[in-house]
């Protein structure tokens, strides 16, 4: 059928939160759809905030909370029962959800468009046949309308077909049964029922079987609304072996007038940091002797926090702060008072450069700078007083050879405070984004094995600190996007999350003999967490000289540890994580590698047995090595 001229539309939108909050881009889509609905129902898939319901109220018609359970598909089927007889009083009913940007080209077009046309369902765009099915590795995937757009009218929704196919709907527990169970046979079931289908952007028109995700912006240019939010997303080596380059479309989407703060917002509070951070290639090498930025960074107000732990470590930071554009305040923290009286005389002798400065003197060295900053500086961090901090230290990494610690050190200030051009150009960045929460170095290549392993131990803490602070962030799986060294330059907005718990110096203190991890370090790994929790993004940046060395220095060892792997480097991964960890490369090690490899399904059904008899072999072994250790150790002690 035709939509009429003066036809009926029931759009149901579902929106899914954890937080039970809704977005600013959930609000700009659906005041957008307004003049093109007659109804609008918004089914919201577990909790939702009274503020939340204000937002919502304005851009709906009605607001349906239900428990989240079923994904969309279960939401939709809610939603269609919830409305029951009524339903018959329209001509169109819309089935989407929050899974998209928009609009970010008119939906006008678009729906003219499509209401010419004689069909009983359409989608906004749609999946080829793919043989074997991607998803299950065997059979096939069949041609479908893509389920986060479908438009169905009055001929279909008030068939016997229609109302079977929902009556039998099955239990959808995963993502893979929402797409397996309804996304990839509903299109099928209906047009074998007769009823005739249509797409607005048909993936026949595209160089790729889906072009929803891998021809984003050749949908837009072609007056696609939307833009889905998987490309910004999905995993990144996936992305890079069909060189899906989010940064590029971002670009796009924000040539067409739509905000790209919508957009950051969002993934800044609902995906991994280093996710964001590598999809939209957010790492800027700025330049060291030309101000590049066309804002102009001297009306912020900055605050610079320094811990010194000696005279002479600190002089070069403090000498640095007469590079900034305009006079900073600064707080130089200790927790030995002898040192005060000469940083005092140091920070004197910047002038003019300086605003507001002291020398405070913190209760304990227990967490050395985090703790000086989150307790000692608490109360400024607090005030709406400064739109920036920077956050420096003049320690420098124990265990480390002279030159690893030298480079360290010059890696942290070249890469914040590298000359006063340097300075302006990355606090352009705070000017330029009002949602930047925070800006570090990248984790550091040269003389350290950080890659991979950048948790360490602190993963399982990390999470149950975040709990404790309400950031419900995903956190990255290996090695988190995070300042480490303790080095940055943030909004104090970003740190909300950390200034809700009232720190004290013995939470600092150190556990590691009772195998707790340190909470400073723990710390540094959350900062892009906590700032997304705000809804805050987080950069990272380089110099011209450390930008070439560690690309140079990644992309040779990269090459060295592939040349024994096959495909592309997506490929190279998925293989190295189906192997698992390899250990200390023993015999026992390289067998389950093997197995796992090769019978996986064999080791997924021995895993129940050997599990448990895994860990008590380690177990044994711990205690083994204890007692060795310990018996050296008496008899050093003999020996003295």
């Amino acid at each position: 059928m035709v939509f009429p001229p003066d036809g009926r539309r029931l759009v149901i939108y579902v929106v899914y939160d954890r937080r039970g909050g809704v977005d600013d881009y959930v609000v700009h889509a659906l005041a957008g759809l307004r003049d093109r609905a007659s109804r609008i129902l918004v089914v919201v898939n577990g909790k939702l905030t009274a503020s939340a319901r204000q937002r919502l109220e304005p851009v709906s018609d009605e607001v349906l909370v239900r428990k989240n359970v079923g994904f969309d598909i279960w939401a939709h089927k809610e939603a269609l029962e919830h409305v029951g007889a009524a339903l018959a009083d329209f001509d169109e009913v819309v089935l989407t959800n929050d899974t998209w940007f928009g609009p970010v080209r008119p939906y006008g077009p678009v729906f003219d468009r499509m209401d010419a046309l004689d069909a009983d369902f359409w989608g906004m765009t749609d999946h080829a046949r793919e043989e074997p099915n991607p998803f299950t590795g065997e059979g096939v995937l069949a041609y479908h309308l893509q389920s986060f757009w479908i438009a169905v009218r009055r001929s279909m929704f008030t068939s016997e077909r229609w109302a079977s196919y929902w009556r039998a709907l099955p239990a959808m527990p995963s993502y893979f049964d929402a797409v397996l169970k309804h996304e990839t046979i509903f299109t099928e079931t209906f047009v074998e029922a007769g009823f005739t289908s249509a797409v607005a952007y048909a993936s026949d028109d595209y160089p790729t079987d889906h072009p929803a995700l891998f021809n984003p912006t050749l949908l837009l240019d072609d007056g696609c609304p939307l833009v889905k939010r998987r490309p910004f997303f999905h995993w990144p080596p996936f992305l890079d072996r069909h060189a899906v380059i989010g940064a590029a479309l971002m670009e796009r989407i924000e040539s067409y007038g739509y905000p790209p703060a919508l957009i950051l917002d969002n993934l800044a509070r609902t995906v991994p940091p280093k996710v964001v951070n590598t999809n939209l290639a957010m790492l800027d090498v700025l330049p060291l002797s030309t101000v590049a930025a066309t804002e102009d960074p001297s009306s912020l107000r900055v605050l610079v926090v320094l811990h010194a732990t000696g005279v002479a470590s600190a002089t070069s930071l403090i000498e640095r702060l007469a590079w900034f554009p305009s006079p900073v305040d600064v707080i130089v923290t200790v927790s030995d008072a002898a040192l005060a009286p000469a940083l005092e005389e140091l920070l004197a002798a910047q002038g003019e450069h300086l605003g507001m400065s002291t020398v405070r003197v913190v209760a304990s060295a227990n967490g050395r700078d985090m703790s000086a900053f989150l307790i000692g500086c608490r109360e400024e961090l607090l005030s709406d007083r400064w739109d920036v901090f920077v956050k420096l230290h003049d320690r420098v990494p124990s265990h480390r050879g002279r030159t690893v610690s030298d480079y360290f050190r010059r890696y942290l200030r070249d890469n914040l405070l590298g000359s006063p051009a340097y300075i302006a150009n990355l606090l352009a960045l705070f000017v330029r984004e009002p949602g930047l929460g925070a800006v570090f170095p990248p984790v550091i290549q040269t003389g350290y094995a950080t890659t991979g392993e950048g948790w360490s131990w602190y993963r399982g803490m990390g999470q149950d600190v975040a709990d404790r602070l309400g950031i419900r962030v995903p956190l990255d799986g290996i090695t988190p996007l995070a300042p480490l060294g303790g080095m940055w330059i943030g909004r104090p907005r970003a740190l909300r999350p950390y200034l809700s718990e009232k720190w004290t110096y013995h939470d600092f203190r150190d556990r590691s003999k009772e195998l707790v991890p340190d909470l400073q370090r723990l710390l540094e790994r959350l900062v892009s967490a906590s700032a997304g929790e705000e809804g805050l993004h987080s950069r990272t940046v380089l110099d011209p000289e450390h930008a070439s060395l560690t690309h140079l220095s990644m992309e040779y060892k990269i090459d060295q540890l592939a040349v024994n792997l096959p495909g592309y480097p997506i490929d190279q991964i998925q293989f190295l994580h189906r192997a698992g960890w390899m250990g200390t490369a023993g015999a026992v090690a390289f067998f389950r590698m093997y197995m796992k490899t090769n019978h996986n399904a064999v080791v997924k059904r021995l895993d129940p047995v050997m599990h448990p008899f895994g860990q008590g072999a380690r177990a044994v072994l711990r205690s083994g090595r204890a007692a060795v250790a310990a018996g050296r150790a008496f008899v050093k002690g003999n020996r003295r």
